[in-house]
């Protein structure tokens, strides 16, 4: 490839990458990123690295505990609970993050601000789960379901005996409640998707919901009524929330207010406990046996070297995905510490939340595509594989995770990518392409137009970017574009706003079929300039004939043949227009520590994703068994 890397420019890119992650490590907290990193596909589809550890050097000290740590890691015992008295540490479930700051502090009503991100999700339950490594349904409040011939209709039972936690039975009219007011309300997230879809919702009894759509709707109860990583919605309690002229106001404050779910929460600043029900109706039916988790306890650890510490420590089990050189330093310090791949690289799992350059296509020069396949041209994604994965292959050409579901219609588009080039990387075709969008270069070496750079300053998150964007801003910056990190607390924001400047972010999207992340692109995920971009479609990308291709696809299931010469095609025009910048498979590097808790899900025991700030943290814990 010409513009290939030297070796000495490689190991500069090596020292940027151990010099960002244990930057990151010393002393980021999270900035307030909306839908975190998901969850991924088989991490055994992973190559493992062929190179060596990083240096212990990168490794948090084992021995430095201090009083702070020390501190709270006694509180599993002597916590304020829900259900009050002491928990021993063996039933005491810990997690950890940096942060000063809980958000979800007083608010219990999941359409009122909650993070289910926080533990909260463990409060409440939705009509079905998904497991995507399980490839599996799991109903939940709901028994069995059942689509119409033409998808134009759902009917779905509701499993006998699920009850509130202030003893109200749960039925078929909080579903027809909870979708109505979604409906209706433009406050609530996924306001525009169930106007647009659901024509009506019956009740012919307690048990039955039979949800009439405006058009054939085959995902809708993929999307929105099954939980799995950030996406879908919980059922909202009727009896609590019928007389409130706003529902989202109403913040429920603790755990008095309804909930569905098996734990009781007691917030404070410092610290969130949780403490399981006894009473919850998956246990007083023999739905589900009571867990080993009697408690979770959720506390924040200020920066990511207090976070690794704590786990080396045992006193902590698990906390947010780490950075290779991190992850590397904590399970080698600790025998009893796993990952999702055990102690091989690349010591993680494949999340479904790809990250690209993203980019507001309406705003000049990003909405010419011939500067998006310019900067496309001076991304070395081999180089990304061997110095920030140490050899796995994490670098993509696609915006989807590569899920065995999805996999069908990626290996059926390689043919594609590789007549368009897009994993090329060539400084020379980038200077082809700057050159015939009007640009020279001035005495820097950066390309300009009216006297203006390309501002490609990079927006992110420091906590999980530190060690990939860095590189990023290097191959840029070799490539003509004025290049820079923004870590700042205005990052999300300026994705949103669509200022100028790339996107650092993921595609909550696709999982089981190309059509969500393809609606990203519709016209009608577009929003003008000035105006906040919602559901994370950053790019605001208008292009009638993309559009045809996706509405084609709407009313067809996942799995119809129809749907592999339809993806084909707008996968075509993704990449031609370059749309975004596809950089990398997501993966979550998450530390296990098996002191207190074993049956953790790996490879070799995929039964859910490990994420426990995602929708299925419930599962997680039902799992977990005491380890003594």
């Amino acid at each position: 490839m010409k513009g290939k890397l030297t070796r000495r420019e490689m190991l500069r890119l090596s020292a940027i990458v151990g010099a960002g992650t244990l930057a990151a490590a010393c002393g980021a907290t999270p900035t307030a990123a909306p839908t975190t990193a998901p969850t991924a596909a088989p991490a055994a589809t992973a190559a493992p690295a062929a190179t060596a550890a990083p240096a212990a050097t990168e490794a948090p000290a084992a021995t430095a505990t201090t009083a702070a740590t020390t501190a709270a890691a006694a509180t599993a015992t002597t916590a304020p609970a829900a259900a009050g008295g002491a928990v021993p540490r063996n039933r005491t479930l810990i997690l950890t993050n940096a942060g000063s700051k809980f958000t979800s502090m007083g608010l219990i009503n999941p359409v009122a601000g909650m993070n289910h991100q926080e533990g909260m999700a463990l409060l409440w339950d939705p009509l079905f789960y998904y497991s995507v490594f399980a490839d599996k349904e799991l109903p939940w409040l709901a028994e069995s379901s059942e689509y119409n011939k033409d998808y134009t209709g759902l009917t779905i039972k509701m499993r006998k005996g699920t009850m509130w936690s202030d003893g109200q039975p749960i039925t078929s009219a909080d579903v027809k409640f909870t979708l109505d007011t979604y409906a209706k309300n433009e406050k609530i997230d996924y306001h525009g998707a169930v106007k647009d879809n659901v024509k009506s919702v019956d009740t012919p009894d307690d048990q039955t919901v039979v949800i009439t759509f405006n058009a054939p709707s085959p995902r809708f109860k993929f999307e929105y009524l099954s939980l799995k990583f950030d996406t879908g919605f919980v059922m909202l309690p009727m009896h609590a929330l019928k007389d409130a002229a706003d529902v989202t106001t109403v913040q429920g404050k603790d755990s008095t207010f309804p909930h569905s779910g098996m734990f009781n929460v007691t917030q404070s600043p410092e610290q969130y406990v949780f403490d399981v029900r006894k009473d919850w109706w998956g246990f007083t039916t023999g739905f589900q046996k009571v867990p080993d988790v009697q408690r979770v306890l959720y506390v924040l650890s200020g920066d990511m070297t207090t976070v690794a510490q704590r786990v080396v420590n045992n006193e902590v089990d698990t906390t947010l995905d780490l950075r290779s050189a991190t992850i590397r330093s904590v399970v080698d310090q600790n025998p009893k510490i796993t990952t999702h791949t055990g102690k091989d690289w690349p010591l993680g799992y494949r999340d479904w939340w790809p990250n690209s350059l993203w980019v507001n296509t309406q705003l000049a020069p990003y909405s010419d595509p011939d500067v998006r396949w310019a900067m496309n041209y001076a991304i070395d994604r081999d180089t990304i594989d061997k110095v920030v994965y140490f050899g796995a292959k994490i670098a993509t050409i696609f915006p989807y995770p590569e899920y065995p579901a999805l996999n069908k219609y990626l290996d059926g588009a390689r043919p594609i990518a590789d007549k368009l080039g897009v994993r090329t990387f060539d400084l020379t075709k980038t200077a082809e392409r700057m050159t015939k969008a009007g640009f020279t270069k001035d005495a820097d070496g950066f390309w300009v137009k009216g006297g203006k750079r390309v501002n490609a300053t990079i927006n992110g998150f420091e906590s999980i970017h530190a060690d990939i964007v860095p590189v990023l801003v290097e191959m840029l910056r070799k490539g003509g574009f004025e290049a820079a990190p923004n870590f700042g607390n205005d990052a999300f924001q300026n994705m949103a706003d669509g200022k100028p400047g790339l996107y650092m972010f993921g595609h909550g999207a696709s999982v089981i079929d190309p059509y969500a992340t393809l609606l990203l692109y519709h016209s009608k995920n577009a929003k003008p300039l000035g105006t906040t971009a919602g559901n994370n479609a950053f790019s605001r990308y208008k292009n009638p004939e993309f559009d045809k291709l996706v509405d084609a696809m709407a009313p067809l299931p996942p799995g119809d043949p129809g749907i592999v010469d339809i993806f084909n095609k707008a996968i075509t025009i993704y990449w031609t227009d370059m749309i975004d910048i596809p950089i990398i498979q997501w993966l979550h590097r998450i530390p296990y520590n098996q002191t207190y808790w074993v049956n953790w899900p790996t490879q070799d025991n995929p039964y859910l994703n490990g994420a426990f700030w995602h929708w299925t943290f419930p599962l997680l814990v039902l799992g977990l068994k005491a380890a003594q």
